[in-house]
């Protein structure tokens, strides 16, 4: 039994961290890690950006709080930055993920609800997807390894192979008010629907009057190197569901949808508490205003491509420890011939902190704020990894 007074829900490492600056983070012993996952794709503006430390500094000493009782002008300042950069009318603000799909599959729900259709609630989701940790978003999320043990799978969610587009089509009848998918699975292990897959999607939709729901809380804000990973297909959603980036560290969500499709969302149909606080506001509108400033999603596109072809050449000269490297930008995911676990071992051994993955992936999610130097760097450690792999094999 273990003396620590928490939760024992995390496998946790021994490391802890002291402080960070830039893509690096210290720990307790001094040693230096490059932080390749960017806290699971949060950090994107790294550790202590000197902005973010600015604004979330000087809100603190003016308010923190005031509940959704009251008009937030901050709110409406980052929800006209989210709606003027993409395809949405409406935004709501929350803290996580989970609560951000939550609410998006409340919106298709209610939309249809409120046209005379209160049959039409399911929810087509994909295999190997991840849309967080609550009973619903784990039930769109559909794997048995976290369903168990908590009662029955919330109804209203079934789920079709990943990039099957006639076993879409034959799944979609008069019951489905949504298709909701990551346009890149991230915990599901880097892997993308192709654009002409998520154009089929679309079309399909607008036929059948289904709601399209984007879940991009680990591949927005930024971090393909489009501000929204879907823009690469030239597709928009009814609704999306944006976390971890957008925040910079600080926890914030949010979803959005068109006019339409958020218009039954009335007084009364959904609130939060904390959603939406002004500590939170001043964090996503420093992100929003830095990830919109001219050249810096070129920036996340060059250095993206870069780190990518290092790290193909890696794959080539060590095969019998990866397969192949995919993702976009600086959502990069090794697919690992040798165990994973292994693997990212090895890579702390050399100073580096990825994340793994589904499909035996490790994760390459650095800041987005990472230099070319520091690309080498990592290009540089995770070569060394890979002997240490094989040289244990």
């Amino acid at each position: 039994m273990s003396s620590s007074s928490l939760f024992q829900t995390y496998n946790r490492s021994d490391l802890s961290f002291e402080r960070g600056e830039g893509v690096w983070l210290y720990a307790a012993d001094g040693r230096r890690y490059m932080d390749c996952a960017s806290g699971i794709a949060v950090s994107g503006l790294g550790h202590a950006y000197p902005p973010l430390v600015k604004a979330l500094q000087e809100q603190a000493a003016k308010l923190w709080h005031v509940s959704n009782l009251y008009n937030v002008p901050q709110q409406e300042k980052l929800g006209e930055l989210l709606t003027s950069n993409s395809f949405a009318d409406r935004v709501f603000f929350c803290n996580s993920g989970t609560e951000a799909i939550e609410g998006a599959i409340k919106t298709a729900r209610r939309y249809h609800h409120d046209k005379g259709q209160k049959d039409r609630y399911r929810i087509l989701t994909f295999e190997n997807a991840f849309h967080g940790r609550t009973l619903a978003a784990l039930a769109a999320g559909g794997q048995e390894k976290y369903l168990e043990g908590f009662g029955p799978k919330a109804e209203g969610f079934y789920q079709v192979p990943h990039g099957d587009i006639e076993a879409v089509k034959a799944a979609v009848d008069e019951t489905t008010a949504a298709i909701l998918l990551e346009p890149v699975q991230g915990e599901g292990g880097i892997r993308p629907f192709s654009p002409a897959f998520l154009r089929e999607l679309r079309a399909l939709c607008d036929a059948t009057g289904t709601l399209l729901v984007f879940d991009e809380i680990q591949c927005g804000v930024g971090r393909t190197g489009k501000l929204f990973a879907h823009e690469w297909a030239g597709v928009i959603p009814d609704i999306m569901a944006i976390a971890k980036g957008i925040g910079g560290g600080f926890p914030l969500g949010a979803f959005l949808a068109t006019a339409e499709a958020a218009a039954p969302m009335q007084p009364g149909t959904h609130g939060t508490t904390y959603g939406g606080n002004l500590l939170a506001m001043a964090c996503g509108i420093t992100v929003m205003e830095t990830v919109l400033a001219e050249g810096f999603l070129q920036g996340v596109r060059e250095k993206g491509l870069l780190l990518k072809q290092k790290l193909a050449s890696i794959v080539d000269t060590h095969p019998q420890v990866f397969e192949l490297v995919r993702g976009e930008g600086l959502m990069l995911g090794l697919k690992c011939k040798a165990s994973q676990g292994e693997v990212v071992a090895a890579m702390r051994e050399e100073g580096l902190l990825p994340v793994p993955a589904g499909d035996n992936v490790v994760r390459i999610m650095p800041p987005m704020i990472i230099s070319p130097e520091e690309i080498d760097q990592l290009v540089e450690a995770t070569e060394k990894a890979a002997s240490r792999v094989e040289a244990f094999a």
